[in-house]
C-alpha cells in the first residue's frame, strides 16, 4: 500500500492535526483491520468522503482479499450516498477480478434497478444464480428477483460513435437493372456509397406509480446516422406512452405512440403503433420475452407504400455462467401496402452470445431472415424473394474506462440476396464509440 495515500487518508479522517512524521508512525502500526475500522467510524460519523479515501488506499493493498473487501465497501457507501453510477462502476470493476462473487452481483443488480436499468439488473441476478448459491440464499434471491423493479422516477441514456460504413444507403452496386421496359441505368447516388458518419442513440423515460403493481411509463427515443453528405442522413424519433403491470415475476407492458423518420433531412415516414410485451422468468437463469405489435405507416414520398405493419417475436435469454450467456429470438413481420408489390412477409432467427474476459466483454450476434413480396413491382419481372444474413462482433474495453464510460468497438457485416437487383447489397460497417462501464 502507498504510505502517502494512507497518510493522507488518516489525516483526512482524524480531526486533530499532526505532522507527516507522526502520521507515518501511525501507518506503521496500523493493520488493514485497523484501517477498515477507521473507515467505518468515519462513515458512521457522516464523513463519507474520508471513508472513501481510506477505501481507495486499501484497494491498493498487496493482499487481494483486502483489495476486494475495500472495493465492495466503497461500492456500498457510494450506493448509500446515491452516487449510483460510481457505485455500479465500482462493483463492475470488482466483478472483473472476482466473477464468482454472487453478493457483489446482487448489489450491482440493486444499483442498476435504482438507475432505471431493470433489464441489466435482471441479467446480473441471473449471473449470480449461475455462480451457484446455497439453498437458503437462493430462496432470498428468488424473492428479490420477483420484487425487482426500477425505482427511478426518470432516467435515460445516450450513445455516440464514429461509424465508418461501406454502404451507407444499403444500395446495390450494380450500374444497370433489368426491367420489363428496358435496362435501367442507376445514378451514382442510387448505388452503394461509402462514408464516415456519426451514430447517435438516446432514450429517456419517466415512471409514474399508479399502484403497488402498476405504473404509467412515458418514453422518448432518438436514433440517427449523420454524414458529411447530408443526403444520406437518416434520423428517427419516437414518443410512446405505456403501462407497466407486474404480477409475481411477470411483467406486462402495453404501449402506443408515434414514430417520425427523416431521410435526407426531409420527412420520410410517420408510423402510429401499438404493442404488448411480456417478460416471464424461466427458472433461475433464464427468461422469456414475447412481443406483438401493429402499426399504420404513412410514407410521404410514395402513397403506394402506405399500409399496415404487424410484427411478433419470441426471445429467450440465459446465463450459462457468471461470465457468459446467450440468447435467441424468433421473429415474424408482415407489411401491407396499397400496391401489392410493396407488401411483404418475412421471418427470421437471430442468435447472440457474450463472454467476459477479464475487463473486456466480447459479444457476437448473427441472424438469418427470409422475405417474400406479395406481387412483383411494375418495373421488375420478378417479385421480391430475399435472404438477409447479418453478423456482428464487438467488445467493451472496461480497462480503458474514464468517468464510468468505456470504449466500445463493433464490426457488422450484412449481405442481402434478392431476386430484384435493386434490393441486393453488401455492407461492412464499424462503430467506435463509448458506452457505460457497468
Amino acid at each position: 500500500m502507498s504510505p502517502l495515500l494512507v497518510i493522507a487518508a488518516i489525516a483526512a479522517a482524524t480531526p486533530l492535526a499532526f505532522s507527516a512524521d507522526v502520521a507515518q508512525s501511525r501507518v506503521d502500526k496500523l493493520s488493514a483491520v485497523d484501517l477498515f475500522a477507521l473507515a467505518d467510524r468515519a462513515r458512521a460519523a457522516g464523513h463519507a468522503d474520508q471513508a472513501l479515501v481510506l477505501y481507495d488506499a486499501l484497494a491498493r493493498d498487496a493482499n487481494a482479499d483486502v483489495r476486494a473487501e475495500a472495493r465492495f465497501r466503497k461500492g456500498l457507501l457510494l450506493a448509500d450516498e446515491r452516487r449510483l453510477a460510481e457505485a455500479a462502476a465500482t462493483f463492475r470493476a470488482l466483478l472483473d477480478e472476482k466473477p464468482g462473487a454472487a453478493r457483489v452481483r446482487l448489489e450491482l443488480a440493486r444499483v442498476l434497478a435504482q438507475l432505471g436499468d431493470e433489464s441489466g439488473a435482471r441479467r446480473a441476478v441471473r449471473q449470480a444464480r449461475a455462480a451457484g448459491l446455497p439453498d437458503d440464499v437462493a430462496v432470498l434471491v428468488d424473492q428479490f428477483a420477483r420484487a425487482l423493479r426500477s425505482t427511478q422516477p426518470f432516467g435515460g441514456s445516450i450513445q455516440v460513435a464514429l461509424a465508418p460504413d461501406t454502404n451507407v444507403n444499403r444500395a446495390t452496386q450494380a450500374r444497370t437493372l433489368d426491367t420489363v421496359i428496358a435496362p435501367l441505368t442507376l445514378s451514382r447516388d442510387a448505388r452503394a456509397r461509402s462514408g464516415l458518419g456519426v451514430r447517435l442513440a438516446g432514450q429517456g423515460f419517466a415512471r409514474v406509480p399508479l399502484s403497488s403493481n402498476l405504473s404509467l411509463l412515458p418514453r422518448a427515443a432518438m436514433l440517427g446516422s449523420l454524414y458529411r453528405d447530408s443526403r444520406f442522413n437518416d434520423v428517427s424519433a419516437s414518443a410512446l406512452l405505456g403501462l407497466e403491470w407486474r404480477h409475481g415475476g411477470d411483467r406486462w407492458s402495453p404501449s402506443g405512440g408515434v414514430t417520425q423518420r427523416w431521410y435526407r433531412g426531409a420527412p420520410y415516414a410517420r408510423t402510429i403503433s401499438g404493442a404488448l410485451d411480456w417478460l416471464h422468468p424461466l427458472g433461475r437463469r433464464a427468461q422469456l420475452f414475447v412481443h406483438g405489435g401493429a402499426a399504420a405507416s404513412d410514407y410521404r414520398l410514395n402513397d403506394l407504400q402506405d399500409g399496415g405493419l404487424f410484427d411478433a417475436s419470441l426471445g429467450y435469454e440465459q446465463a450459462t455462467s457468471p461470465r457468459a450467456g446467450f440468447g435467441a429470438t424468433l421473429s415474424g413481420y408482415r407489411q401491407t401496402a396499397r400496391d401489392p408489390g410493396y407488401a411483404t412477409v418475412s421471418g427470421g432467427l437471430s442468435l447472440s452470445a457474450w463472454q467476459e474476459l477479464g475487463k473486456t466483454t466480447v459479444f457476437v450476434n448473427t441472424g438469418l431472415s427470409r422475405l417474400e413480396g406479395d406481387e412483383r413491382l411494375f418495373l421488375f419481372p420478378d417479385r421480391r424473394r430475399e435472404w438477409l444474413v447479418t453478423s456482428s462482433a464487438g467488445a467493451t474495453l472496461r480497462q480503458l474506462a474514464v468517468h464510468n464510460f468505456a470504449p466500445l468497438l463493433r464490426l457488422t457485416l450484412e449481405r442481402n440476396s434478392s431476386s430484384v437487383g435493386l434490393y441486393s447489397y453488401r455492407r461492412v460497417a464499424g462503430e467506435i464509440g463509448v458506452t457505460r462501464a457497468f
